[in-house]
């Protein structure tokens, strides 16, 4: 097996054009296709703040549900829309009005599909993925070694949010621990979530979420390769955006 995990997309769906491009993926009938059979993942957040939140969603869906050429885990803005769509009563804040904007001028018939569609690939997705085929585990924020394995609450809320530790900052978004820091495992953790200006690795942890849509990249890692490869964003760079851990 060899994989592409790619990065926090956030609606930006020229940057991730342009990232298969780079990882020599090859497009057949508008999908990208890699002549040697790698498999994509998708690490969550396919949408909101960014551009084009919706071409992300049909693209995935086609890789994902229609074609099974990809694979995907769900982010806390995926679970945030997936209740959109589901009619709970959620606030369209911290990104989820611009898909819901986007949303709301296409027609009924091309809401039905969107919606359809986005369900589907949220539905069908599994919390993490763990593969032992390449000594990895992905999950859109990361996981602990010793909740590998398991689907609690407590699993739920760790993949989609981090390690949260109930507190607030300024700006609303949640004080997380840096639980990469005290990682043993001996299995790459890949995840996003968190901005990063570059890829971020501490033990066998690497955050890939580079802030696409804050202006900065896109990125993958490569596994067996160990490899990232990353391409610039088209976006507007919103510097305070980004976390520092040192």
């Amino acid at each position: 097996m060899q994989v592409d995990v790619i990065g926090d997309i956030h609606g930006c769906i020229d940057e991730l054009e342009h990232l298969f491009n780079e990882l020599d993926y090859k497009w057949e009938n508008n999908l990208p296709i890699h002549p040697d059979g790698r498999l994509p993942i998708f690490i969550g957040d396919l949408t909101d703040r960014g551009p084009n939140s919706i071409a992300v969603v049909l693209l995935v869906y086609k890789m994902v549900i229609e074609e099974q050429t990809a694979l995907y885990v769900p982010g806390n803005h995926c679970n945030k829309l997936y209740r959109y769509f589901s009619g709970n009563d959620v606030k369209e804040t911290h990104g989820l009005e611009t898909t819901v904007k986007e949303y709301k001028s296409l027609d009924s018939k091309m809401q039905k599909k969107v919606r359809h569609a986005f369900m589907s690939v949220y539905e069908n997705s599994d919390l993490y993925l763990d593969l032992p085929e390449v000594n990895a585990v992905i999950a859109h924020a990361g996981i602990t070694e010793e909740l590998i394995g398991k689907t609690s609450k407590k699993v739920k809320t760790f993949v989609l949010y981090g390690d949260i530790t109930g507190e607030s900052h300024v700006d609303g978004r949640p004080v997380r621990r840096d639980w990469a820091q005290s990682y043993q495992g001996d299995r790459w953790i890949v995840y996003g979530h968190t901005p990063v200006r570059e890829p971020r690795i501490v033990n066998r942890t690497i955050n890939i979420d580079t802030g696409c849509v804050f202006g900065n990249a896109l990125t993958a890692f490569r596994l067996p390769e160990e490899q990232t490869v990353t391409v610039p964003s088209l976006q507007p760079l919103v510097d305070d955006k980004f976390n520092s851990f040192d």
